[in-house]
């Protein structure tokens, strides 16, 4: 899977948009208008570390077992620790990729999540790094 690189280091715009407090049924709707609640910010719920986070728009297939499509934007904090199981974004053998990390003894793994892909045996540590581990993914569903 390639992302493409989108950075808002920015934060000053606030996006607020309607919050309701009731649920949406899958059932027989309900009318929604009479349950606004307040506004939202979605950089509140999103960004938990403005100075850290950055966006990056994924490409390819590769992720789909872990909900990621191609075009979906994904959330990224560089402040948050990887650890076993974390899907990151890292550079290897000078290119980004976003991967599932998975940790084998000495070994470490970037794992995809689709059974088309094999997984990469990161050999050379000194040529790979982690950009940040992916919090949150937002995908269009049109």
């Amino acid at each position: 899977m390639i992302i493409q690189t989108i950075l808002y280091p920015d934060f000053r715009f606030l996006l607020h948009l309607p919050l309701y407090s009731s649920r949406v049924s899958a059932g027989f709707p309900s009318p929604a208008s009479d349950h606004e609640e307040n506004r939202i910010d979605l950089n509140r719920h999103l960004v938990q570390h403005p100075n850290a986070t950055f966006f990056v728009r994924a490409e390819g297939d590769s992720m789909i077992g872990a909900g990621i499509y191609d075009g979906d934007l994904l959330v990224v904090d560089r402040s948050v620790n990887a650890g076993e199981g974390s899907i990151i974004i890292a550079v290897v053998h000078g290119e980004l990729t976003v991967k599932r990390l998975r940790k084998r003894g000495r070994n470490i793994l970037l794992c995809a999540e689709n059974p088309d892909y094999p997984d990469i045996n990161v050999i050379d540590v000194d040529r790979f790094v982690i950009w940040g581990v992916v919090m949150h993914v937002i995908h269009s569903l049109t």
